[in-house]
């Protein structure tokens, strides 16, 4: 990352909040401007932020008092469409990690979670990637192989899409599917900008999310 990256966290454990800000404060490249207890404060104040000041990045919990944060991440993209998102939560349910997805999170992490894989999940979503907690990256995995069309006469993506499809679903970032596939970056890159085209998405969570919905996982994936 080469400048700041401006980040606000909203969450309503103090101690966990204090956590949190410590962590951060070990990365010379990230700031934490501001701390909220509640989703409704922090809105408040994405609002009458100016642009120029709007942070780059939210760590946002679901289980928040009043507003939840699946409503409240619905709100911040409406607010500040260009901020990114992670969800830093208890919460392993299937349904909260595919509607936090659904809606637009970046990332999505447990508090289970070091807080170097939180602070490693911040630079690998400012650098365009999209953290998953390995728990929810096997959940993620695990249902789309459960979910799966009897029938694939005209398969949407290709061997290969389906391939890095299930990368992405595992939270690898481009880079790490180029050295696993033995393919170039630019390969990669290609790839998955075809995948966001052809299932209507425009990041990782979202086509993983999409791609669980259809089911696209090839045959040979599939649990007997």
């Amino acid at each position: 990352m080469n400048k700041n990256v401006r980040v606000f966290l909203v969450e309503d454990n103090t101690e966990y909040r204090e956590a949190v800000r410590l962590a951060l404060e070990q990365l010379p490249s990230v700031e934490l401007i501001r701390q909220f207890g509640t989703a409704e404060i922090a809105l408040r104040t994405l609002q009458k932020t100016p642009p120029s000041e709007q942070p780059d990045l939210i760590l946002l919990d679901l289980r928040l008092p009043g507003m939840n944060g699946l409503d409240a991440l619905t709100r911040c993209r409406e607010i500040v469409p260009n901020t990114k998102v992670i969800i830093l939560t208890q919460s392993d349910q299937e349904q909260d990690v595919m509607r936090a997805i659904a809606r637009g999170a970046s990332g999505y992490l447990l508090k289970s979670a070091t807080l170097n894989e939180i602070t490693d999940g911040i630079q690998t979503v400012m650098g365009g990637g999209a953290p998953l907690d390995k728990g929810i990256a096997k959940l993620i995995l695990e249902s789309l192989k459960t979910r799966l069309p009897k029938s694939e006469d005209q398969p949407l993506l290709t061997e290969r899409e389906l391939e890095i499809i299930q990368l992405l679903a595992e939270g690898l970032v481009k880079k790490k599917i180029a050295n696993r596939l033995g393919i170039g970056y630019c390969t990669v890159d290609t790839h998955v900008a075809h995948i966001y085209e052809k299932l209507n998405v425009s990041n990782a969570p979202s086509a993983v999310n999409r791609a669980h919905r259809l089911g696209l996982f090839p045959p040979e994936n599939r649990k007997a």
